[in-house]
């Protein structure tokens, strides 16, 4: 009794850490998009609500599986995570991260293509789309499945590749940022990075904006490189 006792606070603490970063970034970053375009979520506050609303429950969805494997990992010694910062090369540090978000950004090429087949995107994939255009709120407004899809890839990839929890903390706030920076509804990042040899291979709102116009383009999350080998990078937009 006590063990379960112990995961589902676990969970739960893990449910209240996520929608408390949620509240914090998107409130910062609609905070900052207000002040930077004023006016530019004017006649939104009716979708704003609703993407708070997915967006909580997604905060759940996410937080039942990290909370079981963090406990796992404090009570078990469960996952690759490591705390010791030479249990491996130094030169691996910044390696573990890129080979995340790699393989996350893999993940969700593949998954977000595959839920904008027309059966798929009716029953996952329509909620977050109904954020037109999209607003700071809306990067964790998903439907439950579709936030199933995107719960489990951390969890699991904590078992496969070695990781400094220091290093896991990055990948995570990456994460965080992007998610939301890309749904902010203006651009960002300088048009000197955006138009550079990096930018073409990052993806930001620029870019991002264009798969929320015309669905069928720019499935990536932090590169565009999957994009660019199926051929489905449709370019800038001018959020």
């Amino acid at each position: 009794m006590m063990v379960w006792s112990a995961i589902f606070l676990s969970a739960l603490a893990m449910t209240v850490i996520i929608a408390l970063r949620y509240i914090v970034s998107s409130g910062l970053f609609a905070w900052i998009s207000v002040r930077m375009r004023p006016g530019i979520y004017d006649g939104q506050n009716r979708q704003i609500q609703r993407e708070i609303g997915w967006s909580l429950l997604s905060a759940a969805i996410y937080g039942i599986p990290a909370g079981i494997v963090a406990w796992g990992w404090q009570a078990h010694g469960w996952t690759l995570v490591y705390t010791r910062w030479d249990a491996y090369p130094l030169w691996y540090l910044p390696v573990a991260p890129l080979v995340y978000l790699f393989l996350h950004d893999t993940w969700f090429y593949w998954t977000h293509r595959l839920m904008h087949r027309p059966t798929l995107f009716r029953a996952m994939h329509a909620v977050h789309h109904a954020s037109r255009p999209p607003t700071a709120w809306a990067a964790m407004s998903f439907h439950p499945y579709e936030a199933i899809t995107g719960a489990v890839v951390i969890p699991v990839l904590v078992f496969l590749v070695p990781i400094h929890v220091a290093m896991l903390g990055i990948v995570l706030l990456i994460m965080t940022v992007m998610g939301i920076i890309n749904h902010i509804g203006w651009e960002i990042v300088p048009r000197s990075i955006i138009h550079s040899r990096l930018g073409a291979w990052l993806i930001t709102a620029s870019h991002h904006h264009r798969h929320h116009e015309q669905y069928r383009c720019n499935f990536g999350l932090y590169f565009r490189v999957w994009d660019r080998l199926c051929r489905t990078d449709g370019g800038l937009s001018e959020p």
